[in-house]
């Protein structure tokens, strides 16, 4: 597989070492609920890398299909993604308020913004692929991954 395999692996398993080790909110349920959606979509993004790599033509045939099977799902687990991230957002707002200079709520509110212009850009996608369209939504895949790493750690 690729490093952006091994990469998601590790975000998760950080994210779920951390959640063990603190306490357990509904508004961290929710969180990681839209973070799990997130990396099941952005766990494509190693599917393609691993294609796009030298490996057999049948791993590459078996990987695309795999690929292939998944994508009817994409848009509605993008879009479950970004619900469960805006009730996260809401229950933590209403518990914590709204503190400019507060790391951790900055960053998750850039990644939640971030999370709405991607899903908006994968619906227009659906209705018109351009390659401009393409490259925005792969950037912001990229943004939204490393806005959430950062989230996380803060």
């Amino acid at each position: 597989m690729s490093k952006w395999f091994f990469i998601n692996i590790c975000l998760l398993l950080f994210v779920l070492w951390k959640i063990s080790t603190g306490h357990i909110g509904i508004h961290i349920v929710f969180g990681a609920l839209g973070l799990f959606f997130f990396l099941y979509n952005w766990t494509r993004h190693a599917v393609f890398s691993t294609i796009r790599s030298d490996i057999s033509r049948e791993r590459k045939i078996k990987y695309a299909n795999l690929s292939k099977k998944v994508l009817p799902f994409h848009k509605y687990t993008g879009t479950a993604a970004l619900l469960f991230i805006i009730v996260h957002a809401s229950i933590v707002l209403s518990l914590f308020g709204f503190q400019i200079h507060n790391g951790k709520l900055m960053s998750g509110i850039l990644a939640g913004i971030t999370l709405a212009i991607l899903v908006l850009t994968g619906w227009i996608r659906w209705w018109r692929t351009t390659y401009k369209i393409r490259l925005i939504h792969w950037g912001l895949g990229f943004a939204l991954f490393v806005l959430v790493l950062l989230h996380v750690i803060i």
